[in-house]
């Protein structure tokens, strides 16, 4: 299987880097409905966890790139959530928070805007 970076696949056209992206965060969606269902402590949310963290390290770098081309202030409030979402992860991580519905729901929201 062939490994792209972001940036690789990111110089293909807006539609199929969206397209992308809602996939991934198609997955990320499913993993987290799968980790509530399943509950604290399974490996469900560990593996829902870990994805997403990657996942929105991911975002953090791209949009942190000077070279990208969103706007600045979009930019900086996609951060802002994805540093939102690094804790919020941290915190059901570590047992002292265990409701996925806002990870869900705000990342519903971010998934719908890239239609």
């Amino acid at each position: 299987m062939y490994q792209f970076s972001y940036a690789e696949v990111a110089e293909e056209s807006p539609q199929e880097m969206r397209g992308m992206e809602r996939r991934v965060l198609d997955q990320a969606l499913e993993l987290l409905h799968v980790a509530r269902s399943k509950g604290p402590g399974s490996r469900a949310l560990v593996d829902a966890l870990f994805y997403y963290r990657r996942l929105w390290s991911i975002f953090m770098d791209d949009l942190a790139n000077p070279e990208n081309e969103l706007p600045e202030e979009l930019r900086a409030g996609l951060i802002s959530i994805g540093i939102w979402m690094v804790k919020e992860i941290e915190l059901v991580r570590s047992g002292k928070a265990n409701d996925l519905t806002a990870m869900i729901e705000i990342t519903e929201i971010i998934r719908d805007g890239l239609k």
